[in-house]
């Protein structure tokens, strides 16, 4: 018999997505409310507590609302929102985090789905610090850059959709120069941090896919790790997993080289590379007299980053083989 599945906000950006990755399945059967019913509060509370299973993809404060409608015990909650992800009584999304993390969400009734800057960060940083290389108290810096489509409907709209007066002709956006960004206590929190990194993101022009890049300066950090250690620090912390891979110390090496062809300069890293898949891919660069690096992450923000790891999620939760629909 199959479970069944409510997407509580399943014409938003993210949840369209989910539902994309969910309609090919025939061990799901995804619950659909009225479109004409979508504010009726009864209705939303009779498939939220009806459902095996729910996926909130909705606003900080309507996803609390939703959780407080959720009356009885059995129903299993992703949520998608940044409402719930330092919240003790709600286990963190991220599978890969560590060893335990799997399982913890295996057994949990209320997970919540990690940010797509976070996901980067988080998957760089936290090995490092839990292999005693980057001090729990480093100061640290996060720089990155995603496609619009993770600023939602509003965004997208602003870049595809507007009469060409109104439509953003913008090449690149940074933006959050208030410090104060909605995805740092995750930051923090889960990548075992003192204190809260130094965020700086920005958006592209185009759609979807991200890079997440931390520089390190190795000759501040005790032991002075060379980047070499870093990345075996990494592949270990990752070895075995099926969706977090660390590129080899000889890939970095070729991307370090540089590349001249007839169009000019040739990026080495495209952020769109993963788009359409739940992967993220972990590098280390290293100066050549390893004195700096800097570690990036390479993933699809509305895969890894939002869409895809709520189905990860989900299938753990459930029991269904975790690469189901991935």
């Amino acid at each position: 018999m199959a479970h069944t599945v409510f997407i509580d906000g399943e014409a938003g950006t993210t949840g369209l997505q989910i539902r994309e990755r969910l309609a090919r399945r025939s061990d799901l059967e995804v619950l659909s409310i009225d479109p004409a019913r979508r504010k009726d509060a009864d209705a939303r509370a009779e498939l939220l507590n009806a459902a095996d299973a729910v996926v909130l993809c909705l606003p900080d404060d309507a996803a609390r609302e939703a959780v407080s409608m959720i009356t009885s015990n059995s129903v299993k909650v992703v949520d998608a929102s940044t409402a719930h992800r330092v919240a003790p009584d709600w286990t963190y999304g991220f599978a890969e985090m560590s060893k335990d993390q799997r399982d913890a969400i295996r057994g949990a009734t209320r997970v919540s789905n990690p940010g797509c800057y976070p996901t980067g960060f988080i998957g760089l940083v936290r090995p490092l610090v839990a292999a005693g290389l980057i001090p729990a108290d480093f100061p640290l810096t996060v720089n990155a850059v995603s496609g619009y489509s993770g600023g939602g409907k509003g965004l997208i709209a602003e870049f595809e959709d507007r009469p060409a007066p109104e439509r953003s002709n913008d090449a690149f956006r940074a933006y959050g120069f208030t410090l104060a960004h909605k995805h740092l206590p995750e930051m923090q929190a889960h990548a075992g941090l003192a204190h809260p990194p130094v965020f700086a993101p920005s958006v592209g022009r185009y759609a979807q896919g991200m890079l997440v890049e931390v520089p390190l300066q190795l000759w501040a950090l005790p032991g002075r790790p060379a980047p070499k250690d870093l990345l075996a620090a990494l592949a270990d912390a990752y070895a075995g997993e099926a969706f977090v891979e660390v590129a080899s110390e000889a890939e970095c090496a070729e991307l370090q080289k540089a590349r001249a062809g007839a169009a000019g300069y040739v990026q080495a890293l495209d952020p769109e590379a993963l788009n359409g898949s739940n992967r993220m891919r972990l590098f280390v660069f290293g100066a050549a007299d390893g004195s700096q690096a800097r570690l990036v992450a390479l993933l699809d923000n509305l895969g890894k980053g939002a869409s895809g790891a709520a189905v990860q999620n989900l299938n753990l939760m459930l029991g269904l083989p975790e690469a189901a629909g991935l």
